[in-house]
């Protein structure tokens, strides 16, 4: 891709199960955990079924009909105001694509639908040592430093 050349985003709808499919495979990829991306993924009436939700939103960059990079990124409605925030839980750019601003405009995209919502904020984590990411959200974003939690399902006697 030159850097004039501009690389369509696509929003997904209850119908792109194939292309769904193809930014799981990305991601799977990209994350280098074919296991949890790939190996099992969900029938495509469960895809349909998310995708028709309205907090789902899945944006794909498309280059000759090829999934190259997307996101993925929930609309949680919050309870203390009439109000929203977008949540991305999963971005990536194919390695021979990264580094020709997909992952900035998967994000502009994101952001009008953001403001078409009513939401007031997109928020995103990054890991520790992912130069890239932190560097991308850095140029987009304010950073906060905050602790993450996974809590286990398991219940204590205790």
């Amino acid at each position: 891709m030159t850097s004039t050349e501009k690389i369509p985003i696509q929003h997904l709808c209850e119908t792109d199960i194939k292309l769904m499919k193809a930014l799981l495979n990305l991601f799977g990829e990209a994350f280098d955990e074919v296991e949890t991306y790939c190996k099992a993924q969900p029938r495509s009436d469960y895809l349909q079924k998310l995708l028709s939700k309205d907090y789902f939103i899945v944006l794909v960059a498309l280059k000759d009909g090829e999934v190259v990079g997307g996101l993925v990124a929930y609309e949680l409605h919050k309870f203390e105001q009439e109000r929203s925030e977008i949540y991305i839980y999963d971005l990536a750019v194919s390695s021979e694509y990264r580094r020709q601003g997909i992952a900035t405009e998967l994000i502009t995209v994101l952001k009008r639908i953001a403001r078409e919502r009513g939401a007031y904020v997109i928020f995103v984590q990054a890991d520790q040592g992912d130069d890239p990411a932190i560097g991308l959200y850095t140029k987009l974003g304010v950073r906060e430093d905050v602790l993450h939690f996974d809590i286990t399902l398991e219940i204590s006697n205790a």
